[in-house]
């Protein structure tokens, strides 16, 4: 059996995806991005054949995504991260027609057809107050580690209202709210709402249709999960792969590749 892989450069987490011609995922692997672009696709890809328990040359198309999918040196070719995240989400969630995806640096509201591809998009490219990053503020101002916020964000009976729309002075509304004696977590489901009320508004650009599909890595967030939910009055889907979903797009059109190549010889044999 022949696979393929997909390497998802973010700009927090790489992510990496090995599948087999059945669609089926084989292996993955996430790691921190840091500094050298180049190393950290070529661990991902390494710890992904690891946990598939296949060999390098068993993978026969290999597809680079996110924004330094330019740098995954040992790729066949590269696929923008809007496509990949489109088909990734529609082939997990086949009902979906409209994607939000949700990263360390940027946030993408994406709406797809049945096929997964791309029909209109928007994303916030010159502000990350409506991604992780702002999340990554709101952690460090309160020193709480970022898998806890959205639990305890949860535990809200009163948010406070976070008025700035800049990452950079998020910290210290975060702290200003902290210093008038509010809860740690009314600040908290005050700055997941935000982000949800700014990833909304990206949404409505482009035109919400359900199914929506919640991907990248915020999608691990249940406190974000819950906001957009009240916010969008309705469920989103979520996957334990939603991180993975733009390496597993990738994935797929690697595959798409790999069976076209193959086509026009089995058209011969038949022949």
């Amino acid at each position: 059996m022949a696979y393929t892989a997909g390497v998802d450069v973010g700009s927090t987490q790489t992510k990496a995806i090995v599948i087999n011609e059945s669609r089926q995922i084989a292996g993955r692997a996430l790691i921190d991005t840091g500094s050298n672009v180049v190393t950290a696709a070529e661990q991902a890809f390494a710890e992904a054949l690891r946990s598939a328990n296949v060999e390098e040359e068993e993978v026969e198309f290999v597809i680079g995504t996110g924004y330094g999918r330019y740098r995954v040196t040992f790729g066949n070719t590269q696929v923008t991260e809007i496509s990949c995240h489109g088909r990734g989400a529609v082939h997990m969630f086949p009902g979906t027609r409209t994607v939000i995806d949700m990263g360390g640096q940027d946030t993408k509201a994406i709406r797809v057809r049945v096929s997964g591809e791309i029909v209109d998009f928007c994303m916030n490219d010159k502000c990350a107050a409506g991604t992780g990053r702002f999340l990554g503020a709101a952690s460090s101002a309160l020193d709480i580690p970022l898998n806890q916020l959205g639990p305890t964000a949860l535990r809200s009976e009163r948010p406070v209202r976070i008025s700035t729309t800049c990452t950079v002075f998020a910290e210290s509304e975060v702290l200003s709210w902290l210093g008038k004696g509010k809860k740690i977590e009314d600040i908290l489901q005050g700055v997941h709402q935000s982000i949800a009320a700014r990833s909304i508004g990206l949404l409505r650009r482009v035109g919400v249709e359900e199914e929506i599909t919640f991907t990248g890595g915020v999608a691990k967030n249940i406190g974000m999960i819950e906001a957009l939910q009240k916010g969008l009055g309705t469920k989103l889907n979520v996957s334990d792969d939603s991180h993975f979903m733009g390496a597993l797009g990738a994935a797929l059109f690697a595959l798409d590749h790999l069976l076209a190549g193959r086509a026009p010889a089995a058209a011969g044999r038949t022949s």
